[in-house]
């Protein structure tokens, strides 16, 4: 099965999405599985994951009426505050949807990230670890270094880093990014999205060779089997259309990767780190 593993919609109807503003007129629009059909049929993709994209409960809950009526959605990633004391009444109500695959802890949008090294929250994270719930990471590479304390923390972690921790593309930087995402591949219930680049990149003047070095870094320290595909569709608009987002993947993975590292990375460890059924 084939699996775009992060993507998102919205609709402005809702009042949630304060980051997406008419400054932004590609983004300020209804995204719905009808706009992203094409896209899927062209790139034979079988279904995507559909992550949160608003730090509410309703969003997520809205995600999941969209997944009742889509057949292209395989999983929901949800909205879930771990400060909050109901955060496992929440979770309770989340896991009663069979789409429902884990939830995604927005370190980035932390005015400091450090509080996530809090008791309380190490205390609450540590449990859903416990229970082998998967769990998306949003992390800058600012703030990779207190991702690796956290992971330290909650060693047990079902975790996947969201768009290669977001190194500084545009400027070609690579340390410390680099030391840092190693670091975190050493635990080895830690996955990476390779998703989120075009707009870490030059929105205006990105080229292909601009992301291939951080590409190959990911996949060594992670090896194959534990890196995903992912567009971060419609975000990616703001730098790329969906198709140059999976034409920068395919001109950056190892040329030596043959069909079995290829069937990994686009859908079969996304498969293994959600739990997907294949029925």
């Amino acid at each position: 099965m084939r699996i775009d593993a992060h993507q998102h919609y919205w609709s402005m109807s809702r009042s949630d999405y304060g980051w997406i503003t008419p400054e932004l007129p590609v983004l300020y629009r209804d995204y719905l599985p009808d706009d992203l059909k094409a896209h899927l049929e062209r790139h034979n993709l079988n279904g995507t994951i559909v992550v949160q994209a608003a730090p509410t409960a309703e969003e997520t809950e809205y995600l999941f009426a969209l997944a009742d009526r889509s057949e292209s959605i395989l999983g929901v990633v949800g909205w879930l505050d771990l400060f909050d004391p109901s955060h496992r009444e929440q979770f309770e109500r989340y896991r009663k949807h069979p789409k429902f695959v884990g939830f995604r802890i927005m370190i980035q949008d932390m005015p400091d990230a450090n509080r996530v090294l809090e008791p309380a929250f190490l205390k609450a994270l540590q449990e859903y670890a416990a229970m082998d719930v998967p769990v998306d990471l949003l992390v800058k590479s600012s703030q990779l270094e207190v991702l690796s304390a956290l992971l330290e923390a909650v060693p047990g972690l079902r975790g996947v880093i969201d768009h290669i921790g977001k190194p500084c593309i545009s400027e070609q930087i690579f340390e410390p990014w680099a030391s840092q995402i190693e670091q975190a591949a050493k635990h080895r219930n830690i996955y990476c999205k390779i998703s989120g680049m075009v707009t870490e990149a030059d929105h205006a003047a990105w080229e292909p060779d601009h992301f291939k070095a951080y590409v190959a870094h990911v996949v060594r320290v992670f090896g194959a089997e534990r890196v995903l595909f992912g567009t971060d569709w419609p975000v990616c608009l703001l730098a790329a259309s969906y198709d140059d987002v999976v034409n920068v993947l395919e001109s950056s993975i190892p040329e030596a990767w043959g069909e079995p590292e290829r069937a990994k990375l686009y859908g079969d460890n996304a498969m293994k780190f959600y739990k997907l059924r294949t029925e």
